[in-house]
């Protein structure tokens, strides 16, 4: 029996290699509604369409697959009770959030010579914002508890008051959290933006809520702490105010390169051929991406600048969801591909 598909029509590159396995219709991301996936066996997502009770208790859908890493619109627990298998495209756009932080903390004043980089999340994005600082020659810390707890933190864990005290600036790469042992849900509010060094920098390109946005207007405002924000809270709708003062502001697309987008669709294509017992194509999509021999900080500066994607969110905040939709994906900077080891 053919598989009835829907797929978020904003995925990149995927049109055309379901078909010849599946029905497959495309719909906008706020487009998924109980009546259309309704009698579809499975979703092809991004990060806005809320995987829950209510939009699949009536269906027949028992397979979905994000081209994203995060998975915080699922509700996984509902998902795992109704027999629905739920896959993430984790490390696909990693290369290019590292492109971003970098190339936004280089623009910032950030000198790998004599400053210290702190790194609060240590998983696909947060360990190559990390293996680069190093390459790049700045000290750095890194604070991911779970990991140093389960034994799979490959470095020292710094405790994060710790981290926030010593650090120039600080980058957040977590997951978004609310309940558990270590909830992420405003992990840096007043308290902590007010440990940091006076003048540091705190970057946020994982989950707008992770940062308390009221706190780091606060702290911005008072030019106790830089900002450089690419996940808001309340996204697409943002605080304008705190986007006023920041001095890179952009609308969700730290990972949005063209090898990136190319690697998530691959991977959904991939998990759904593996679920369905098919072999879509999947020429022509970037492969697993390579640890870099070198960096090169010139050219991660020429592969990318932020404040082209600032000014035009600056403009017009309401614009946020036309410009990410709209977004012409970069190209990840040369010496990503001149790399050895093969890693998603």
């Amino acid at each position: 029996m053919t598989p009835r598909i829907i797929v978020d029509d904003n995925i990149p590159f995927i049109k055309g290699r379901l078909e010849p396995f599946a029905e497959v219709v495309y719909a906008d991301q706020f487009g998924f509604t109980p009546p259309i996936v309704a009698d579809a066996d499975a979703m092809i997502i991004r990060t806005r369409t809320r995987c829950d009770e209510a939009l699949l208790r009536d269906s027949k859908v028992r397979f979905i697959a994000t081209a994203t890493i995060g998975m915080d619109q699922f509700d996984l627990p509902w998902c795992r009770q109704a027999g629905i298998e739920c896959r993430n495209s984790p490390g696909c756009n990693a290369p290019g959030v590292a492109q971003y932080v970098w190339s936004a903390l280089l623009r910032s004043g950030f000198d790998p010579s004599r400053h210290t980089l702190g790194v609060v999340g240590h998983g696909n994005v947060g360990s190559i914002v990390a293996d680069w600082g190093r390459m790049l020659g700045a000290e750095v810390l890194v604070s991911d508890p779970p990991k140093a707890e389960d034994g799979t933190l490959i470095c020292d864990d710094t405790p994060l008051d710790d981290l926030l005290r010593r650090s120039d600036a600080v980058t957040l790469h977590t997951p978004l959290v609310r309940t558990g042992a270590h909830p992420t849900f405003h992990l840096i509010g007043e308290r902590e933006l007010e440990i940091m060094r006076p003048g540091a920098i705190l970057v946020n390109a994982a989950r707008g809520p992770v940062a308390d946005n009221q706190a780091l207007l606060r702290t911005v405002t008072s030019r106790h702490v830089r900002a450089i924000i690419d996940t808001w809270e309340g996204e697409p709708r943002l605080d304008t105010r705190l986007l006023e003062k920041v001095e890179i502001g952009t609308f969700h697309i730290a990972g949005y390169s063209l090898e990136g987008k190319q690697r998530a669709t691959r991977m959904v294509l991939e998990a759904a051929g593996e679920w369905f017992g098919f072999s879509p194509d999947i020429s022509g999509l970037a492969p697993a991406w390579r640890e870099p021999l070198s960096i090169d900080p010139a050219e991660i500066l020429r592969s990318y600048n932020p404040l082209d994607d600032t000014a035009p969110l600056k403009a017009d905040p309401a614009a946020f969801d036309i410009l990410r939709a709209n977004y012409r994906f970069r190209k990840e900077p040369d010496f990503m591909h001149q790399g050895s080891d093969i890693r998603f």
